[in-house]
């Protein structure tokens, strides 16, 4: 996992704009999210970044959150940004070809966004 880390502070200096695809390109959160977003694009194994549609959920109010979920098949994730009543996925494929694979990818990057906040 340190590794990992030194390989994202050494990206840190990288573009990740052209990790970033999808018909949808508003983030939700402004800046923050945003650097978010960004954060997590740096990884090593995230291939890509596709934000899809923004959604609107319960109360209003509350602070920026972000929380990776659960891989799938192919060791593709989802992160889940949510600011007050809004909520936006945001799908992360990655370069790993597993489930387990991906599930280690899942912790690395919610430890990276434990920091972040």
């Amino acid at each position: 996992m340190t590794e990992n880390k030194i390989k994202l502070q050494e990206n840190a200096q990288s573009s990740s704009k052209n990790k970033l695809g999808g018909a949808h390109t508003t983030i939700i959160g402004g800046r923050a999210g945003k650097k978010l977003v960004k954060l997590v694009s740096q990884h090593p194994e995230v291939k890509k970044v596709i934000p899809t549609v923004i959604s609107v959920k319960g109360i209003a109010g509350g602070s920026l959150t972000g929380k990776v979920l659960r891989a799938d098949a192919r060791g593709n994730l989802r992160l889940l940004l949510s600011e007050g009543r809004s909520f936006q996925e945001i799908r992360l494929v990655t370069t790993v070809g597993t489930a387990e694979e991906g599930d280690r990818i899942m912790n690395e990057l919610n430890e990276i966004l434990k920091t972040a906040f």
